[in-house]
């Protein structure tokens, strides 16, 4: 056979080799693409880039009056960073606080009030503000006291319950209380807000100063009487991730996560307002 016709087929023989490749990679690609729609899985490298949030077991040290809120967005970020766990712990600011100086295992601290968190600079990272709120006086159902405004919760006949002053709650409401010249005598002085929340709830006091978020999530057991923005104080809510944290990417993930809007959008339809 001729060189010349060799060479013409030799030439025609890869060129078809290397249109067809192409072809096939393509096949095996939409081939993957469709079995992975049917069976509802993704490939491995999708499910493990879907978020860019290294997986973790995360602890978050949280003040009372987030419990709520907190839980129903800790739900949502589990769900949309498969593989990660927020485990949380509610208490008091000046508790959570305290743990943190002790060492306990944690990876975010998110505290009712600046003071608090600047407490701990040498344990925390740079805090990050991701809402605040406002006080309200929380009376039993239907307000049987008719109480209008902080000068009523003098009144001795009325069973008042404040936070105690170490506590956040408790020092904003002593600073109200003071601005307006009301004296009051609690009945007791609660660890947190939410301990005063419970009691109104209970009928074992007849009011207490609590924040609006609280107060909001008991409507059907209290009512919350507000109190005018030129009387009231601003609480403020840091979150900040801890420096000894074992999961820090995977903490600072979720305290971003907090002040993007997925987060806001949780803490404002709680009530809390906008940072």
């Amino acid at each position: 056979m001729p060189r010349t016709l060799t060479t013409r087929r030799t030439a025609v023989g890869l060129l078809a080799g290397a249109l067809l490749i192409p072809a096939l990679t393509a096949c095996s690609s939409s081939d993957t693409a469709a079995n992975a729609s049917a069976t509802g899985s993704a490939p491995a490298s999708a499910s493990a880039s879907a978020s860019g949030v290294p997986k973790a077991n995360l602890t978050v040290l949280a003040a009372a009056s987030l419990t709520d809120v907190f839980k129903a967005a800790g739900a949502e970020y589990e769900k949309t960073h498969p593989g990660t766990k927020v485990n949380f712990s509610f208490a008091g600011s000046q508790e959570l606080a305290a743990q943190v100086k002790q060492g306990a295992p944690a990876d975010v601290l998110v505290t009712a009030d600046t003071k608090t968190m600047d407490g701990l600079k040498t344990d925390v990272n740079d805090p990050t503000v991701i809402a605040r709120n406002r006080l309200v006086i929380a009376t039993g159902k239907g307000n049987p006291f008719k109480i209008d405004d902080l000068k009523d919760l003098s009144d001795t006949k009325i069973k008042v319950v404040l936070a105690a002053p170490e506590v956040p709650a408790g020092r904003y409401s002593k600073e109200i209380l003071d601005k307006q010249g009301v004296m009051v005598k609690p009945v007791s002085q609660e660890p947190n807000v939410r301990a005063v929340l419970s009691k109104v709830e209970l009928g074992e006091a007849d009011a207490g100063l609590v924040y609006r978020t609280d107060a909001e999530t008991a409507k059907d057991k209290v009512v919350a009487v507000d109190i005018p923005d030129d009387q009231n104080a601003v609480a403020s809510y840091p979150a900040a991730t801890i420096k000894d944290s074992k999961n820090p990417a995977a903490a600072d993930a979720f305290v971003t996560w907090l002040a993007g809007p997925e987060g806001q959008k949780y803490l404002q339809d709680a009530g809390f307002q906008k940072p």
